[in-house]
């Protein structure tokens, strides 16, 4: 008797799934899921999925989720070293020549840093060599942009961001610094150094399977979001520093690339005076308008 019913078999499947997903009400959700339905059936077909193979996906991102945490992002990792979190980027930050490129926000960057003023230290003493970062934001036309807050992390001289540090309750190389009202600023802190990503979880796990590199270049990064224009979340790399050309996550740029230049015992640019060698990087924040 033909009681109307549509069985699941290997050739109807996807389909069936893509129609249940296309009662989504909102048309971007309904887009998305379709295609993320075609897109899956289609992988599992080319590869030949095995039921071993998709459960040991399954237990993986299981250990993805219960490493995470609100310090520690193992899936903004993952995205990261599969490339996806630069290609996202890319395609939402199509920014016009000239501007400063974005680059991924990484998952590391902890809210509500400690505003400090024009050249005050945000490394507090973390020993390493001082750095002095200085320059201006400014948009497209050159108009210098006053009171942009540029909010900025990195890792200490082992490498480790504060989120990877526990028991640690206070801000750590990180800070926000406002421009001036000719749009300059200067910040103060350690030289960072290239680092490897967390290989301790189920990211590392995977990558220790293959020959990739787990490190990246020395850098800085920066959260610029100014009303009027485009959020710009990048970074400052060091010239000359290893694994520039091998950045795990696919985020270096040529034109985020800086010299590091040294400087004899003597006047800083926040007005002070350094009794040690220090190190000076100067660029200018381009930013996109709305």
């Amino acid at each position: 008797m033909d009681t109307g019913m549509q069985l699941a078999t290997e050739e109807n499947i996807t389909g069936l799934a893509e129609a249940r997903w296309a009662t989504a009400h909102d048309p971007r959700t309904r887009e998305l899921m379709t295609a993320l339905v075609r897109h899956l059936h289609d992988f599992a077909r080319e590869v030949r999925l095995t039921e071993a193979e998709w459960m040991a996906a399954i237990q993986w991102l299981n250990a993805t989720g219960q490493i995470s945490d609100e310090k520690r992002e193992e899936f903004i990792l993952t995205s990261d070293v599969l490339g996806l979190s630069m290609l996202v980027v890319q395609m939402n930050h199509r920014f016009s020549e000239g501007a400063t490129p974005a680059t991924v926000l990484g998952p590391f960057h902890i809210e509500g840093s400690p505003e400090l003023g024009y050249g005050e230290d945000m490394s507090e003493d973390l020993p390493g060599t001082p750095l002095y970062v200085t320059g201006t934001v400014r948009s497209l036309d050159g108009t210098p942009v006053p009171g942009a807050v540029l909010d900025v992390w990195q890792a200490d001289t082992d490498g480790a961001y504060e989120a990877q540090i526990p028991d640690i309750d206070e801000a750590r190389l990180r800070a926000k610094y406002t421009t001036r009202e000719d749009g300059t600023y200067c910040m103060r802190t350690i030289a960072p150094l290239g680092y490897s990503i967390p290989m301790d979880g189920p990211v590392g796990a995977l990558m220790k399977q293959t020959d990739i590199s787990h490190y990246r270049p020395a850098h800085i990064h920066f959260l610029i979001n100014v009303p009027g224009f485009q959020p710009l979340i990048t970074h400052l790399f060091q010239a000359g520093a290893q694994y520039l050309d091998s950045d795990v996550v696919f985020g270096t740029k040529q034109e985020l690339v800086v010299e590091f230049v040294e400087r004899e015992p003597g006047p800083t640019p926040d007005g002070g005076k350094s009794d040690e060698r220090w190190l000076e990087a100067r660029y200018d924040f381009v930013l996109q308008p709305r």
